[in-house]
């Protein structure tokens, strides 16, 4: 007889929806009569080598259907980037406690995290099933058409430099706003959804999928600026040189790295604040503004996609499912079958672990600082109903009388 004991923990950067996928989790397994408890790992893997557990079992379902609609990470998170040594101390805890299914939610390490307790679970031939559950605003895990916690993120983006270009249009000049996304320009791409009208910023984005060139840069926005009489901009943090550096490094005085040695590129507001100055002191225009999304974007409370919504439930108790009545362990993925529906399928752990997706070239415009309309139709669904929208007056002039 089996424990029918099951632990799901949460890794990496909160989103709107991750919440979603834990619930699922929960309340999908309490269905089984096989599952006879339900633990909850504070602070991911953290808390598992620390043996933090709460007991999700004698939660109600109620308040678990409460906070699966509340923001960020009700178990709480972790930054730690397990290494082989860390990960058999997972498994160490989890055969102590007889842990017979492991649930990760979280995005690419967290996906290796998996892998690895898997395998040490196979050397040592305990029947322990490990399914990772997606998650990444970044919506860069391969093998998914898309990832839960992006389109909400998406859907602040999208509406941020709506609100942007608005103010921008009132009192004209230059905007730069710097998106999320170290790799994958998904996130930054997505501002091009706030635009309604041809003159509507963001009139130029910038993606980590092109090179980036500041000689280039400004002449963009001169040239856009000469156009429009103002430009909205649009920059992932991760945008490059052609070797490779981060830009926030080439211009930078002082470089501040995260715990694991990565440029710090989030939170900072350096990028911006630099990318200001250079168009201020090389282009000699004043009004120039700019704004770092920063942690912002990933919880928002109030500005969640429906669509995103049921698609993290539903990799939540997709992953039961396939844990029960599977033979083998994987990584949860989603893939489009219409427009617009999705199918679930399980991948295996070494096609994902590990791995980054950026976004593809038919999605990125020949200039390489815009989106085509294949990545229009491809993210408009996933921002869910209810986007606002934004009207004009009609120009209906009245004819001068003294400055005729």
């Amino acid at each position: 007889m089996g424990s029918g004991k099951i632990l799901v923990a949460q890794g990496g950067g909160p989103t709107a929806v991750i919440n979603q996928s834990l619930v699922g989790v929960a309340l999908e397994a309490r269905r089984f009569r096989e599952v006879t408890r339900v633990y909850g790992a504070m602070h991911g893997v953290r808390g598992i080598v620390n043996e933090d557990f709460i007991d999700l079992t004698q939660e109600t379902s109620h308040n678990l259907e409460l906070v699966a609609g509340t923001p960020s990470s009700a178990l709480g998170s972790t930054r730690d980037k397990p290494d082989l040594k860390y990960c058999h101390e997972i498994f160490n805890v989890l055969r102590a406690h007889e842990i017979e299914h492991f649930f990760y939610i979280g995005g690419n390490d967290s996906s290796d995290t998996v892998r690895i307790v898997s395998e040490e679970a196979r050397k040592a031939s305990y029947p322990l099933r490990c399914i990772h559950i997606p998650k990444t605003i970044d919506n860069d895990l391969v093998g998914n058409d898309h990832t839960p916690g992006f389109p909400s993120a998406a859907r602040f983006v999208a509406q941020a430099f709506a609100g942007a270009n608005l103010d921008n249009a009132s009192l004209p000049g230059v905007y730069v706003g710097v998106v999320m996304g170290r790799h994958a320009g998904f996130l930054t791409a997505a501002s091009a959804l706030g635009k309604k009208f041809p003159d509507d910023g963001p009139h130029l984005i910038y993606m980590p999928e092109r090179v980036f060139e500041i000689e280039r840069f400004l002449r963009d926005v001169k040239s856009t600026y000469e156009k429009f009489g103002r430009c909205v901009i649009a920059v992932s943090e991760g945008i490059h040189d052609a070797s490779g550096a981060p830009i926030a490094t080439l211009l930078a005085k002082e470089i501040e790295r995260d715990d694991h040695g990565n440029v710090q590129l989030s939170g900072t507001g350096a990028l911006a604040d630099l990318l200001c100055e250079e168009i201020k002191s090389k282009l000699g225009i004043k009004r120039v503004r700019g704004d770092t999304f920063g942690y912002l974007q990933r919880s928002f409370i109030g500005c969640v996609s429906d669509v995103d919504q049921r698609e993290a439930r539903e990799v939540g108790e997709k992953a039961v499912q396939f844990a029960m009545w599977g033979d083998r362990d994987g990584s949860v993925a989603i893939r489009r079958t219409g427009f617009y529906s999705v199918d679930y399928e399980l991948l295996p752990l070494e096609a994902v672990a590990g791995k980054t997706r950026t976004m593809e070239d038919e999605f990125i415009s020949e200039s390489g600082t815009d989106v085509t309309d294949a990545f229009r139709m491809y993210l408009r669904p996933l921002l869910g109903s209810g986007m606002p929208d934004a009207f004009r007056l009609r120009p209906n002039p009245v004819a001068k009388v003294l400055k005729r």
